[in-house]
């Protein structure tokens, strides 16, 4: 199963529309913590996130707790970032990828660069920054799904 990780992330909306994405697509969601905004369940519900029971969704409390558990698993953590090396579309995604998206502000740590099996990037026009957080998640893990 293809999983979505978010990585502390910044916006509730953002979340919540990823969060949502996974419920619909049966994709498992990661929360990595701590979150740059209240990540209750009760702030997720009354942010009209509905289908949170829907989720499932397994939350860590630290990067170093997330690592733990992945090198565990054994699944691979593939990055999507703007200093990506690699087009989304040219990867070969396996059934236990772990797709993690960093926080809208700052993405994330060299530390989780260097922890990740590959490094995707959205290849776009010239002259932009980058696409919204849950549209990039929502592009790469069609594909992914797709292959898997």
């Amino acid at each position: 199963m293809i999983a979505l990780a978010l990585y502390q992330p910044d916006i509730p909306q953002n979340a919540g529309t990823m969060l949502r994405l996974c419920a619909c697509l049966g994709v498992e969601a990661h929360l990595i913590e701590p979150a740059g905004f209240d990540a209750s369940e009760r702030t997720f519900r009354r942010s009209g996130m509905d289908y949170l029971g829907h989720v499932r969704l397994l939350r860590h409390h630290s990067w170093d707790h997330f690592a733990r558990w992945r090198q565990e698993s054994g699944r691979r953590l593939l990055l999507l970032t703007t200093k990506g090396d690699t087009p989304y579309t040219a990867f070969p995604y396996a059934s236990g990828d772990i797709l993690m998206m960093g926080r809208e502000t700052v993405g994330v740590p060299d530390a989780v660069h260097a922890a990740a099996d590959a490094r995707l990037v959205i290849p776009m026009q010239g002259g932009f920054r980058s696409l919204n957080v849950a549209t990039a998640a929502a592009m790469v893990i069609a594909k992914a799904l797709r292959q898997t």
